[in-house]
């Protein structure tokens, strides 16, 4: 396996983690008990996720252009983040 094979699944892992992790902080928004820490999980899973799915696009870039769809779930992916973020700033704003 080269270098840069191993730093993509590196990145896919992050990228993964971070979804994961943004589940759970979605997931507690539910449960009273632990909802305090929900919007800290959202924001922690957001960045993990965001920068492990961006440092994965960048290093298969260098191998090969993005086709279409993988551009498209890209910026689709970045899109939902955003309004997951505005959303957060303002559940948080409304306490």
């Amino acid at each position: 396996m080269t270098q840069a094979s191993l730093a993509v699944k590196a990145a896919e892992l992050t990228s993964s983690l971070g979804a994961i992790i943004l589940g759970a902080g979605i997931a507690l928004f539910g449960p009273d008990l632990l909802r305090e820490h929900a919007g800290s999980l959202l924001l922690v899973g957001m960045l993990v996720h965001a920068s492990g799915m961006t440092l994965k696009y960048r290093l298969e870039a260098r191998e090969r252009p993005p086709v279409v769809w993988e551009r498209a779930l890209f910026l689709l992916c970045w899109v939902m983040l955003l309004v997951l973020a505005a959303w957060l700033a303002l559940k948080v704003a409304g306490r």
